[in-house]
């Protein structure tokens, strides 16, 4: 395959895809990672993606897709159920604990199922995985429903927030530098900066893939986060920057 028919295919495959690792790159282009990286390097200047640590993000607008969630659930499952068996084991029975929306909270989600809690969450994927069981209590914060992400957000939604207390918030990210946390919705934004307002203990889930990737809208600064649970594949300057910033740092 010629260099631009390649370039012209990172383009197809970036209009459903938010975040393509280098690997999956190499694999369904079958080319070799020096001529992956030169193609990116061309469509970066061409402001179709940025480059970011073992891959590339889209700064295209994509169409609206009516199943995201479904669609990064499946995105490095295995690494968020290994994130999920590790963040589970911090939380204790008899805790209060907010599930933010997202896939990798949701395979938190799944693995707390043997615990005695009482869980607030504005997800309904988390909530529908929950209700069954007798020994969680569940709460939803009500709010306006995202159908791309399936999670309650908005004014209601931070009300309700912010008539609680938690002994810990468990969330999900958009992007991790050393200027803070980060994401890209609004609403999605509000909701997060109320969890975290009203948590005692705040730990983040984040594959590696959401690091060194510029969010717009700042969430919190790192001194907000108690810790962090990624995977084996984080690059060691991020470790150290987290580390440094007094936060717990642990891979799965």
């Amino acid at each position: 395959m010629k260099a631009a028919e390649r370039q012209l295919r990172i383009r197809q495959m970036f209009e459903s895809r938010d975040f393509l690792d280098l690997e999956t790159l190499c694999r369904e282009l079958d080319a070799s990672e020096s001529s992956v990286r030169r193609d990116l390097d061309i469509l970066e200047q061409e402001k179709i993606l940025r480059r970011v640590y073992g891959g590339a993000v889209s700064l295209q607008a994509p169409p609206s897709r009516a199943f995201d969630y479904a669609v990064e659930s499946v995105r490095l499952s295995d690494e968020k159920d290994r994130i999920g068996r590790l963040a589970a084991g911090l939380i204790e029975d008899g805790q209060t604990v907010i599930l933010d929306g997202g896939s990798t909270v949701a395979a938190v989600a799944r693995e707390l199922a043997t615990k005695s809690l009482h869980i607030v969450t504005n997800s309904l994927p988390i909530a529908e995985g929950l209700e069954a069981l007798r020994n969680i209590e569940l709460t939803l914060t009500g709010g306006y429903l995202d159908p791309r992400h399936r999670v309650m957000l908005g004014p209601f939604c931070e009300q309700m927030l912010g008539a609680i207390r938690a002994d810990t918030l468990i969330m999900g990210i958009g992007s991790i530098t050393e200027a803070g946390f980060s994401n890209n919705n609004t609403l999605v934004v509000g909701s997060e900066q109320k969890m975290i307002e009203v948590a005692g203990k705040v730990i983040i889930v984040a594959d590696h893939t959401k690091f060194g990737r510029g969010g717009m809208i700042p969430v919190a600064p790192l001194s907000a986060v108690h810790t962090v649970v990624s995977d084996k594949d984080l690059a060691p300057e991020y470790i150290d920057l987290l580390r440094t910033n007094g936060i717990e740092v642990l891979l799965a």
